[in-house]
């Protein structure tokens, strides 16, 4: 007779309810750890929750690396953005049953993948920035909602695999804090800003997983805050998944919180208030946090019910024959589609940031081309962080040489360190010894490219950069990158800047003196080729920055507060380098005919915006249109205005479109001082283009943003958040 938790017919919840029912509290506790344990006498095998998949399949071996994302945010594509984590998916079911059929179990190999980071760029200096789709609340629920549906597959019986969004909630540094840092929020940035995605994650996205971040967020550590995963995450809004901590979050509590005073209370809070796996190893302290009487096997029970119902839902105890997602062959991984579905989604995160003179597109078959930078010939600025391993790249200096002339000479010279400053020698070595060789090939070349920038070992998570801190403590250029670019500018040839990133650079001396910038971020696999189709007109740009680019950190509020007021597009009142939402294109695009339906509205009825775009261009290409929102009578401060649609459309040259938004009641509602949503009657305004309508935008783009307004009438109502 078939045991129940493996007869196919019953319900999940029934069979999961049959073998939590045979297991000992010890077994129950070795299966909420990421490298849960086997149990040999039921048939249980081992498993590892841990993997990563933020915008390729890392940690396993060779997997198509796409652009980081950030970059993918700039693509404004939310729609490619789904093609890409399905195809992710796919590369990770191919491995995981290739995985399998070796009894290979270990960490990477499974299922269950810690992505996307749906926190909120508030602040250009943390070095984690470069995994989020932004600053924009909006943008990023979108970005995060395609994610996590691609990831996770549309069979209705089973998950292809396990969207995990990140970091739950208030979370983006300092690294160097983490571990004991209490961001401080109001209500309304709370719900304003920090869980607009992670609540679209939950409710649209349908996320099986959500990860809790090393912080508290008022007092409360996140992996054990009653107010995140309980009153929030599962009673308001529902989730019926698991919850994982962050990793050694739950020793946090006890070791750098100073919330409890043992691992065996650290994690019996955990637990109690809905935090079912812990990576790390302090859930074995659970055991005797049971026999003190701090925590109930009841309560232990619902936690593993949770787990085992993921496991089940990803086809783990059924036989593969029945699970679609197990007949995936490894061939569809590192494939020649996926990586031209790297390419097209490098080009569209380009963002062209100046373009003086219609310096770009070079031609191809100039005399000569002088290729210099650090990161002209750099593997590591192609991947980002959490990135997998390409069977295959093209830097930007092969992608340049792919792209000319036959008859084109291509000189490159490194220039000097991505960020070392060499001190003068007692040998007469200068620190700018290697800027001869730099200079020497920029004289001889008709243009020249530099690539400068960052690289994921200046920035990123704890233990990265120089300092390990992981952030960054300004926004310069490092090193003599921006020296450099000067002595090269001085020689007086055309020069184009490409900038590889995660995060914001403040080069206003190159936004006064170069005449083409373009920003690359960390473009994947193909990134050399996505620029050098850029550089020269195989491919028009219409990426959008998903981030303001400030000025100087003199604009920012100091890094360790939390209130919006002052930060990114939302709240910041002064003049930014470049604007959130600015990106040029080799094509022009008027904007008319505005139609708003209703003007006058009631409250909780949707309204309907459409507008034509033209290509009056003479090149075919995409833009970004993007409709801003403003409450003209609010009872309460609310944002300058706020990104409410956009839509990415290619248009032909002289092709004219209609694009439409469904503006729906919550996007019209505002958050009060008490964190409530409020519908409220008064007048609004729509402002619709390629950009946001800021007068640095205006200034730098030379386009009209079209506006209109509509009333909303009636009586103020609180909606559900």
């Amino acid at each position: 007779m078939v045991e129940k938790f493996r007869d196919t017919s019953e319900s999940i919840s029934k069979r999961v309810e049959d073998l939590v029912s045979k297991l000992t509290l010890e077994e129950k506790i070795s299966q909420m750890v990421n490298s849960s344990q086997a149990i040999p006498r039921i048939g249980i095998l081992k498993y590892n929750w841990w993997n990563e998949a933020l915008h390729g399949v890392a940690g396993a071996g060779i997997a198509t690396v796409f652009p980081q994302s950030i970059g993918m945010a700039a693509s404004f594509d939310d729609k490619l953005l789904y093609k890409v984590a399905t195809a992710i998916s796919d590369e990770a079911r191919a491995k995981y049953n290739e995985f399998v059929k070796h009894n290979d179990r270990e960490i990477f190999k499974g299922l269950t993948f810690w992505s996307p980071n749906v926190n909120i760029f508030r602040d250009p200096r943390w070095g984690r920035g470069q995994e989020t789709y932004g600053e924009d609340p909006y943008l990023t629920s979108q970005m995060g909602v395609a994610f996590v549906k691609g990831l996770q597959g549309d069979d209705p019986k089973y998950l292809k695999a396990i969207a995990t969004p990140k970091h739950f909630a208030v979370h983006s540094g300092p690294e160097s804090l983490r571990h004991g840092f209490d961001a401080e929020v109001s209500k309304k940035d709370l719900r304003e800003t920090y869980l607009v995605a992670f609540k679209a994650c939950v409710k649209e996205g349908k996320a099986a997983s959500i990860m809790g971040a090393y912080n508290r967020v008022n007092g409360e550590p996140c992996c054990a805050s009653s107010t995140l995963l309980q009153k929030i995450l599962r009673d308001e809004w529902n989730f019926d998944g698991y919850v994982v901590s962050d990793c050694s979050a739950i020793a946090d509590i006890y070791l750098h919180h100073k919330i409890t005073n043992s691992f065996e209370e650290a994690a019996a809070i955990a637990v109690k208030n809905g935090c079912d796996l812990n990576c790390g190893d302090t859930y074995k302290w659970l055991v005797n946090a049971v026999k003190k009487n701090l925590i109930s096997e009841k309560e232990i029970d619902e936690s593993v019910k949770r787990l085992f119902v993921a496991r089940f839902r990803l086809g783990m105890f059924d036989p593969s024959e029945k699970v679609l997602y197990s007949l995936i062959p490894y061939e569809v991984n590192d494939s020649e589609e996926h990586r031209k579905l790297s390419l097209k989604m490098a080009r569209e995160s380009i963002v062209l940031l100046k373009n003086t003179r219609g310096l770009l597109p070079l031609r191809k078959d100039l005399k000569s081309i002088a290729v210099i930078g650090p990161n002209a010939d750099n593997k590591e600025v192609l991947l980002g962080n959490y990135n997998g391993t390409p069977s295959k790249y093209t830097t930007v200096i092969n992608g340049i040489r792919a792209k000319v002339s036959s008859k084109t000479k291509v000189y490159y010279s490194e220039g000097c360190d991505l960020f070392r400053i060499e001190e003068d020698d007692k040998f007469g070595a200068h620190r700018k010894k290697r800027f001869s060789e730099a200079i020497a090939i920029a004289e001889k070349a008709d243009a020249v490219i530099m690539c400068l920038g960052l690289s994921p070992d200046l920035e990123g998570e704890e233990g990265a950069g120089p300092d390990h801190k992981g952030d960054r403590e300004n926004l310069d250029l490092p090193g003599l990158q921006e020296e450099l670019l000067e002595e090269i500018y001085d020689i007086g040839k055309p020069v184009i800047l490409v900038l590889f990133n995660g995060s914001p650079i403040t080069i206003n001396w190159a936004q006064d003196h170069i005449p083409a910038i373009i920003e690359a971020w960390y473009p994947g696999e193909e990134g050399g080729n996505a620029i050098a189709d850029v550089i020269f007109g195989n491919y028009n740009p219409a990426g959008r920055l998903p981030v303001t680019f400030v000025k100087s950190i003199d604009q920012l509020p100091p890094f360790e507060n939390y209130s919006m007021q002052g930060r990114t597009y939302r709240y910041m009142n002064e003049e930014p380098l470049y604007p959130f939402g600015y990106g040029l294109s080799y094509a022009k695009f008027e904007y008319k005919n505005i139609k708003i339906e209703p003007e006058k509205v009631r409250i909780g009825k949707n309204v309907k915006i459409s507008i034509e775009i033209t290509n009056i261009g003479n090149r075919s290409g995409d833009e970004v249109v993007q409709l801003y929102l403003k409450d003209l009578e609010a009872s309460t401060i609310i944002p300058r205005y706020e990104l409410k649609g956009f839509k990415r459309i290619r248009l032909n040259s002289g092709q004219t479109r209609r694009v439409t938004f469904n503006l729906i009641p919550r996007q019209m509602a505002l958050i009060d001082n008490e964190g409530r949503c409020i519908l409220e009657p008064g007048k609004f305004k729509v402002m619709i283009g390629g950009s946001q309508p800021d007068e640095r935008s205006l200034e730098l783009t030379g386009q009209k943003i079209l506006g209109g307004e509509f009333e909303l009438v009636g009586r103020s109502v609180e909606i559900e958040y």
